[in-house]
């Protein structure tokens, strides 16, 4: 990897690391607001209106978390890869299995294994951007409090 430039207090091989493990959690932000506007479109039954209204909001702040890691793997001097090709390539967690239309509760099950996957993901993150770059952790800890919040929506919501 070329970086265009090292911002002041960190090495190559620091920004490097660092922007291999944002670019992972990128890759697993993008897919999960894929995921997450698949279940919004297809989720059917009684509490239909409920959950796809629900599933926007997570949208909207996992693809803002997306652009917030994106932007600091370019202030870090990387370049942020943002093709569907990526998220494939770069995968380390499990897909989302579910297809088509289901059920309200068959979706949020769905989803919560998602996020236990993709929490633990990001947890993992963080912990290793601790040791590299305490900005980028910072950042990733935010996403992680998002998503454990939205979490609990799906967990309260079967509840």
């Amino acid at each position: 990897m070329t970086l265009a430039f090292i911002v002041p207090g960190l090495d190559e091989a620091t920004s490097e690391k660092a922007i291999a493990i944002l670019q992972n959690r990128l890759s697993q932000e993008q897919e999960a607001a894929l995921v997450l506007k698949h279940a919004h479109w297809n989720v059917t039954g009684p509490n239909f209106i409920a959950v796809h209204e629900m599933l926007d909001p997570e949208v909207e702040s996992v693809l803002a978390q997306a652009d917030e890691t994106a932007e600091r793997i370019a202030t870090l001097g990387g370049t942020p890869d943002g093709r569907a090709d990526a998220i494939v390539r770069g995968r380390t967690w499990k897909p989302f299995d579910v297809e088509g239309r289901a059920g309200t509760e068959e979706y949020l099950k769905a989803l919560i294994e998602y996020y236990d996957a993709f929490i633990a993901e990001d947890r993992k993150a963080v912990a290793e951007l601790d040791e590299l770059d305490f900005v980028s952790s910072n950042i990733i800890q935010d996403h992680v409090q998002q998503l454990e919040k939205f979490q609990w929506f799906m967990r309260s919501h079967l509840a």
